[in-house]
């Protein structure tokens, strides 16, 4: 798959990180895994901390006076209008500037510091002294706090230092500000500064010097040959450190550092990786088709019914865009990455176009095996913009879901044109010049049919799951979204079976309305025994239910479609029990007769 570990530089004891990210993603290579150590610095520091006690009767008049009152009284005069001792006032006044909740000097005044405790119903406890360490972290360019201290270890590995220049500007703790101090405390998930508790770290310094503590880390070059990009992952243990790695990331496109000389990774290495990486498939699917390839080409040669025709270059877009406008019924596509390049104002205009004249579009994309890893989903506002588009009768006629697991670029139209590529049509990476692409455009039904089968059994499986979580969460958005995938599919007969199961009834019009688009593009037959099914269900409705009018309104439109294309056979679907039914859920109206009601 990849070059062999021991043509990468890839320490041994991270082999099992290295398996965990290509496992993540096929298009990904782990080129360089190795271990460094750097340096941490750790700073004992001592804090000042002031908790809060409840002020009693005589504390509270002071301060309040002291906030109060205008101008500011002295204590002799405070004591005058109490009608007390002058003794007792200035005893406690002196225990409020003890506390610095008063100013030092007369008359009365309350400190900043005094006034927030006063307004929580409380005073300042003398501050007491808590030890703790200060940890500055030239990696994430932060400073943390923590009780307990870093041990010293002897780590026999090369220094990052070494290769490039970090900055320890941030370790003076000194010269942070006090807001700053406490701003990181907090942060540090400390419960030493509290402040809607009322207590206050109020000062830091610092008891010793600073000690250097080293820690390892792991640097992984990591190659994604299909956006050729090379990024930058850096782990403490198992811990992504993203800020660390943005920052050697910024270093190396400002050609700051070699990723030669810190990596041992040459740009021959990178290159030769880069081509195996492009030349990487899904197994089963490659197979898949290369064996519908290999047939095409054969058959073409010799058979009327269709051929394999191969595009190159400038003549794939083309193609591309008249394949879906032939569209009649159904358009299936997949692809692995769909972005805002190609979903474009003029793209959905030709996919409402489709939807205007009763066309199906399945989208599926993705590419990682595990759905949660997709490390390039698809834009919500793309994803917001192909499911606005509706049929005539406000049917979502483009789903668009991740499938995930396939590399492969495949649009199959009608099941009866199928193309399959390296060109991108739903994403582009900023070169619209020619790359060299190639698809094939195949009508020899045997092929077509063989792709669609692979295709479309996707498509089901993950209506079925749709389903599932619908049923689960009595989710009728998500409902709705599998009944459309299976209506594109051809497969009403399942959505109505579904219904019948699980007894939701409410769902009846919306199956009506897919059911109604197929008779209009012909994918779904007049006689089909699931519209029989349909009508046997109307003795379980109620006049009563909150969806009867749609009930109404989407029966009268089926049997519409269906008389259009075969009056007898509309006629023969109301039976004297149905026509009851008719009457009862006021769909006709008792003067109506089945004849009258068919012209």
């Amino acid at each position: 798959m990849f070059l062999a570990s021991s043509a990468k530089p890839i320490d041994d004891n991270l082999k099992n990180f290295v398996d965990e990210i290509e496992a993540q993603s096929p298009r990904l290579s782990v080129l360089v895994a190795r271990q460094l150590r750097y340096s941490l610095l750790q700073t004992p520091v001592e804090l000042s901390i002031k908790e809060p006690r409840q002020f009693n009767v005589l504390e509270e008049f002071i301060i309040r006076a002291a906030i109060e009152f205008q101008p500011p009284p002295t204590e002799d005069e405070l004591a005058s209008v109490l009608g007390l001792d002058s003794v007792f006032i200035k005893t406690t006044t002196a225990t409020l500037r003890s506390l610095q909740t008063l100013s030092p000097t007369s008359p009365l005044t309350v400190t900043p510091e005094g006034r927030s405790f006063y307004e929580k119903g409380s005073v300042p406890l003398p501050p007491y002294p808590v030890q703790i360490n200060a940890i500055t972290d030239p990696l994430s360019d932060k400073i943390t706090f923590q009780s307990e201290s870093l041990n010293e270890t002897v780590i026999n590995l090369p220094d990052l230092a070494d290769f490039i220049t970090i900055d320890n500007t941030i370790a003076d703790i000194t010269s942070l500000p006090l807001e700053q101090i406490q701003t990181n405390i907090q942060a540090s998930g400390l419960a030493l500064h509290v402040p809607e508790k009322g207590k206050i770290v109020t000062s830091c310094k610092v008891l010793a010097s600073t000690q250097k503590i080293w820690r390892k880390i792991s640097i992984f070059i990591i190659l994604d040959a299909f956006e050729d990009n090379l990024s930058i992952q850096i782990r403490n243990g198992t811990q992504i450190l993203k800020s660390a790695a943005n920052w050697l990331e910024v270093l190396h496109n400002e050609g700051k550092i070699s990723l030669e000389k810190l990596c041992n990774l040459s740009i021959q290495t990178i290159n030769c990786e880069r081509e195996t990486i492009l030349k990487l498939k899904n197994t089963e699917i490659e197979a898949r088709l290369k064996d519908i390839r290999t047939k095409a080409l054969e058959n073409s040669k010799k058979s009327v019914l269709g051929q394999a025709i191969q595009l190159r270059n400038g003549q794939i877009s083309q193609a591309f865009l008249e394949v879906l406008n032939s569209a009649k019924s159904q358009v299936l596509i997949y692809y692995p990455w769909v972005n805002q390049a190609v979903i474009n104002e003029k793209f959905l205009t030709l996919l409402q176009k489709l939807a205007n004249r009763g066309v199906w579009i399945l989208i599926g994309h993705g590419i990682t095996r595990q759905l949660e890893n997709e490390d390039k989903p698809i834009p919500p506002e793309v994803e917001k913009n192909l499911r606005a588009i509706k049929t005539p009768d406000g049917l979502p006629s483009v789903q668009v879901f991740c499938l995930g697991d396939s590399h492969v670029k495949e649009v199959i139209v009608d099941r009866k044109i199928y193309l399959c590529g390296s060109h991108n049509w739903l994403s582009y990476r900023g070169n619209y010049l020619p790359l060299d692409e190639s698809v094939y455009q195949v009508t020899i039904p045997l092929q077509v049919q063989e792709a669609y089968e692979f295709l479309a059994n996707r498509f089901q499986n993950h209506a079925q799951k749709l389903w599932q979580n619908a049923l689960e969460n009595r989710d009728s958005q998500l409902a709705v979204e599998s009944l459309c995938i299976w209506g594109a599919l051809s497969m009403e007969e399942i959505a109505l079976k579904e219904i019948q199961k699980n007894n939701w009834l409410e769902l009846l019009p919306v199956w009506l309305n897919v059911a109604i688009q197929g008779l209009k593009s012909k994918n779904l037959s007049s006689d089909s025994t699931s519209f029989k099914t349909a009508l046997s269900l109307l003795s379980q409705v109620s006049i009563e239910e909150t969806f009867i009018d749609l009930l109404q309104q989407r029966w009268r439109q089926a049997i519409g479609a269906i008389a259009i294309n075969n009056p007898e056979t509309a006629l023969n679907l109301l039976s004297d029990e149905v026509w009851a039914q008719f009457i009862r859920l006021k769909i006709v109206q008792e003067s109506d007769s089945p004849n009258d009601f068919i012209l």
